[in-house]
C-alpha cells in the first residue's frame, strides 16, 4: 500500500495548523474524518507520525520527514492538474502569483490592465510577501510563481528575467549631496542611511550595491521603516538619507515629500527583477509568458 493524496494533505494541514480541530475545518472535514485519514497513513507508514500534546500536536521525526516529501508530492499533483487544464491554452484559469512590496504598488498597476487583455481566461490571485517567504511559497507548491527581485539564493528555482532597477540615493532636499550629480557611495555617512526593516530583500540590494556596512547608531541599529512611502517621509523629515528604487520614484513614491533624488556613482547599482517558479514545475512557460508582459509594461 501508498499513502493516498488525501492523508498526505490532512498531514500537511496538520503540520501547519498544529491541531486536528483547525486542520480539520482547513480540508472542510470533520475532525473524526481527518482523524481516520492520519491513523490510517500511521498503518501505511508502519510508524506514528504525530503525538499529541497540552498545547497541541507534535510531529515525531518520521512525520517531519512525511510532511516534507508531502509537500513536494502534493506540489507535483498540483503541477499535474494545472498543466491539464492548461493544456493549450496558457495563463488560463487560477494563477498564484507572490509579489513582494517593494515590486508590488509600482510595478502591477501598470502590467495588469495588459496581462488582463492579452489573458482574458486567467484568475490572478495575488500575494504581496517577503522574498523568504514568497520563495518558501514556491518550494512548498503553494505558489505558482513570485515576482521577485536579485541577488537571491535561489537554488531550486527557476527564474525569467523581466528588468534591472537601478537603485537611486534620496535625501532632505537641503542636504549637502543635493547638490551632486551622482551620489558617490562613500560621500554618505553610514549612520546617516535609513533602510527598511531586515527581512525585506532590497536592504541587502542597497547594502550590496553601495559598498556601505548597515547603519549603527551608538551600538544600536539606526531608524527603519516598514516601507517605502514611510521611508520617503522619514528621509523628508530629515531623519536621514535613503536608496530607493527607480520604478517606485517613477511610480511618484517621492513626489509629495520634501527630498531630493540623485543617481549613484557606482558600479551596477541596481536590482534585477524576475519572475521565479519551482525548478521543473509545470508551470514554468506561464512564469515566461508573465515576464514578457511585466517586461513591456
Amino acid at each position: 500500500m501508498i499513502p493516498t493524496l488525501r492523508q498526505l494533505q490532512y498531514l500537511k494541514l496538520l503540520s501547519e495548523h498544529g491541531s486536528f480541530s483547525r486542520a480539520a475545518d482547513a480540508a472542510h472535514v470533520t475532525q473524526p474524518t481527518l482523524s481516520a485519514g492520519i491513523q490510517e497513513l500511521e498503518k501505511v507508514l508502519g510508524a506514528p507520525v504525530v503525538e499529541r500534546a497540552r498545547s497541541g500536536v507534535i510531529l515525531t521525526a518520521a512525520g517531519r520527514e512525511a510532511v516534507g516529501r508531502a509537500e513536494t508530492i502534493l506540489a507535483q499533483a498540483e503541477d499535474l492538474v494545472q498543466a491539464a487544464r492548461a493544456a493549450g491554452q496558457p495563463l488560463s484559469g487560477r494563477f498564484r502569483l507572490g509579489v513582494i512590496p517593494t515590486i508590488a504598488p509600482f510595478l502591477l498597476p501598470r502590467a495588469l490592465p495588459a496581462l488582463r487583455l492579452r489573458y482574458p481566461k486567467l484568475r490572478l490571485f495575488l500575494r504581496e510577501d517577503l522574498t523568504q517567504r514568497l520563495v518558501a511559497g514556491l518550494k512548498a507548491g503553494s505558489l505558482d510563481a513570485a515576482l521577485i527581485a536579485l541577488p537571491y539564493d535561489m537554488g531550486g528555482l527557476e527564474w525569467a528575467h523581466v528588468s534591472d532597477d537601478e537603485l537611486l540615493a534620496a535625501a532632505p532636499a537641503n542636504h549637502p549631496i543635493a547638490a551632486q550629480t551622482r551620489v558617490a557611495p562613500g560621500s554618505i555617512e553610514a549612520e546617516d542611511v535609513i533602510l527598511l526593516e531586515d527581512g525585506h530583500c532590497l536592504r541587502d540590494h542597497v547594502l550590496a550595491a553601495c559598498g556601505i556596512q548597515p547603519p549603527k547608531t551608538a551600538g544600536e541599529a539606526s531608524f527603519a521603516a516598514t516601507s517605502l512611502p514611510t521611508l520617503v517621509q522619514m528621509v523628508g523629515s530629515g531623519l536621514g538619507v535613503t536608496f530607493l528604487p527607480a520604478m517606485a520614484v517613477e511610480a511618484g513614491v517621492a513626489e509629495h515629500a520634501p527630498v531630493t533624488v540623485r543617481p549613484i556613482a557606482a558600479a551596477n547599482p541596481s536590482r534585477e527583477i524576475v519572475v521565479a517558479w519551482r525548478q521543473g514545475s509545470s508551470r514554468a512557460h506561464e512564469g515566461r509568458l508573465l515576464a514578457e508582459v511585466f517586461a513591456e509594461a
